[in-house]
Parts: structure tokens; C-alpha cells; sequence
């Protein structure tokens, strides 16, 4: 373990009064800044102080339908596109990017009708570095969208559709290299799918191992202790509870063995797995959502936070990014980023969600002079 570093410092500062709860980053207009896009606006960088069309998203209750932001180049012209999915239009669709422009609305286009979707991500399944689209939809199959490209690798516009599992997915996703033989895996909350040599054209086995509850999206897999093993790393959406599941193998097969990270906090929806203090290894992001079920979940009226959990070798240890009653801090959506915003060298947090969207710069360790060791 690298030697251990003070807290970070984070400067908080609102971007938009919209309570969309997705967001990504990336270069929009190609004038080589990075920008924000949450639900039916973009906000051109650097400096995030204009709102641009996107187009109309339909609203439902306190609720919007649009869960995921995924930047992919669609139609191959050059320029990122949006996927995303919604519960209430129970599908996935991508909105085409007018090739940077900031007055024109952006076309949407459907992919797929899907049934309700949780949360839309990207993983690359098949290693051939394009995002595949991943719908979480909890009543629902386990399918992958897969972009089709033509000679040049560019995209056309389509996806094929491919069925991983029939049986309902419930709630929570996340991919990663379970078995250590370089294959890209899917875990859902009640079992994971083992990927074969030919993704496309092989059955996926599925290994019913596990009880996840109402996961996060994403389950993150990562070897946290470093033993060799993946493990996996789960909050509750839903619930009180934040916790890892280290994977061991015996000749009596493979187990799974819960450890607590924060029993004490609820609404994990979504996490990250980043080096958020550039020290070479990962920290855990994560926080509460907002009114995730409108009033209805165990812990929905506690405080709301952020943080970040630095592992020792032995545990977890948890650092305050922001903590208290809302308007005071905020929580997390469905679907951050954690990205370089402004190219300083450390990770930056924007934080979508129904209490609005919020950039967490990131400052650096304090030196005893207060100014950022890194």
C-alpha cells in the first residue's frame, strides 16, 4: 500500500436547479472542452454557465425518464451521441447529436422496447472497444445492445439485440472479470453470467450464487484485497447498507463472504471505482440518492452525503465529501461521473439528481500551507 494521504478537499458548486438524475461528461461540440449533459440540457465547458438544448423529457411524478447517459458515436459522423432508457417508455432510444450545435434540439431515435429500465450503462462485452448499451430492467431479460459498425468501424446507426438470459434480471447490475480468464462477466443481484469464448453466438452460463437485495447499478468488480480473486462491491438502492462480497474458491466450489463497508447509510444507487486522490490505486464514490422512492425508502429522511471509501488492507476507511441536511449538501442520481473536468490532474464529481445537478471540484490534499499536494 502507497503511504496514506490526508482527506481531499472539494469545492461544490451548483451547475443547474434541474432535477435529472443522470449525467456524463464528454466533448459535445468538439471545441476541445469537456461539457455536461443531464436529461434535456447540455452545458458547454469550461465554464458551465450555459444551458443548451437537448430536447423535451417526459416527466412522471417527481420523477424523469431518463436513466443513463451513455456517449457513444451512434452514426458514425464524428460527433458523441446519447443513449439512454426510461421506466415509463420502457425502452432504450439514443438522441442524436446535431453535431455540436447549442440552439438546435437533439433527434431521438429508438433502439428497443425493453420493458422498464432501472438504469441504462455501457460496457465493453466483447473487447473491441466499443461500448455495448446494457439496460438494467428488473421484470425483465438480461439483453445486450450492440452498435453495428461498418468496414471502417464507424457506427450505422442500429443495434442488434442479443438475449443473455430470459429470467428476470431484479434490480442491479454490474460487469467485470469474475473468473480471471480475461472475459468481460455480467453479475446480477441473484446470480452472475459467465461470458464464453464467442459472446455473440455462445450460451452464457449462469451461476446462481448470490443475494444481492436491491443492488446498486453498478455492482462494481474489482479485486479488493488483492488475492487474486475479484470481489464485488454492492450498496443498497434501496436500503441501509454498503457492503463487499470477497470471492473465494475452494475444491468445494466458490463462496461468497459479505463484509460491511457503511451499515449505517441508505439509498446506494450508484458507484464508482476511481483513483480519486492520485495515489495509483482505487477508492470507492459513492453517496445517497435523493428521493430515490419519493419519501418510501428505509432512511429517506436521514442526512444526505457523499464520499469516498479508501481500503487499508483491512477495511474500508470513509472520507466526508459532503454530509447534512439537504439544501446544505446533496446526494448522488442514478448516474454520475467522475472525470478530470478542467485537466488539472485529479478527478472532479458531477453529481446529477432531484435536488439538482452539482460539480464537486476536486482540490486536493491540504499541505500544512493550504495548498493542494497534488
Amino acid at each position: 500500500m502507497p503511504p496514506s494521504l490526508p482527506p481531499l478537499r472539494f469545492e461544490r458548486r451548483l451547475i443547474a436547479d434541474e432535477r435529472y438524475e443522470s449525467a456524463s461528461v464528454f466533448d459535445v461540440d468538439k471545441d476541445g472542452h469537456l461539457d455536461i449533459v443531464s436529461g434535456a440540457y447540455w452545458y458547454p465547458g469550461p465554464n458551465f454557465d450555459r444551458k443548451c438544448p437537448i430536447g423535451p423529457v417526459l416527466a412522471e411524478g417527481e420523477y424523469f425518464d431518463d436513466f443513463g447517459e451513455i456517449p457513444l458515436d451512434v452514426n458514425g459522423d464524428g460527433y458523441l451521441d446519447v443513449v439512454t432508457g426510461g421506466w415509463w417508455s420502457q425502452g432504450v432510444r439514443w438522441n442524436e447529436n446535431p453535431k455540436g450545435s447549442r440552439d438546435d434540439r437533439w433527434a431521438v431515435h429508438p433502439i428497443a422496447t425493453t420493458g422498464s429500465v432501472e438504469v441504462v450503462k455501457g460496457y465493453d462485452i466483447d473487447g473491441d472497444g466499443v461500448l455495448e448499451i446494457l439496460p438494467n430492467t428488473p421484470g425483465g431479460p438480461m439483453r445486450v445492445y450492440k452498435l453495428l459498425t461498418d468496414g471502417d468501424g464507424r457506427g450505422k446507426g442500429e443495434f442488434a439485440e442479443y438475449v443473455l438470459r430470459d429470467e428476470p434480471s431484479g434490480h442491479g447490475m454490474g460487469a467485470g472479470d469474475i473468473t480471471g480468464n480475461g472475459r468481460m462477466d455480467i453479475v446480477l443481484p441473484n446470480g452472475w453470467l459467465e461470458a464464453p469464448d464467442e459472446p455473440w453466438s455462445q450460451p452464457w452460463a449462469w451461476h446462481p450464487e448470490l443475494d444481492l437485495g436491491m443492488a446498486s447499478i453498478e455492482i462494481i468488480v474489482t479485486d479488493v484485497n488483492g488475492d487474486g480473486l475479484a470481489d464485488l462491491i454492492v450498496g443498497q438502492g434501496h436500503s441501509y447498507g454498503l457492503d463487499w462480497f470477497e470471492q473465494r474458491v475452494s475444491a468445494s466450489g466458490r463462496a461468497w463472504v459479505r463484509h460491511p463497508i457503511d451499515p449505517g447509510n441508505s439509498q446506494f444507487h450508484d458507484l464508482r471505482w476511481v483513483d480519486l486522490d492520485g495515489d495509483g490505486e482505487c477508492e470507492l464514490v459513492t453517496g445517497k440518492r435523493y428521493r430515490a422512492h419519493n419519501g418510501h425508502d428505509p432512511g429517506e429522511y436521514d442526512d444526505y452525503g457523499i464520499y469516498y471509501y479508501k481500503w487499508s488492507g483491512e477495511g474500508f476507511a470513509k472520507q466526508v465529501i459532503g454530509y447534512g441536511p439537504l439544501r446544505t449538501t446533496t446526494g448522488l442520481g442514478i448516474d454520475f461521473e467522475v472525470c478530470d473536468l478542467d485537466g488539472s490532474g485529479r478527478l472532479d464529481i458531477v453529481a446529477p439528481g432531484k435536488d439538482g445537478l452539482f460539480l464537486f471540484r476536486n482540490l486536493g490534499t491540504a499541505t500544512a500551507l493550504g495548498d493542494p499536494a497534488f
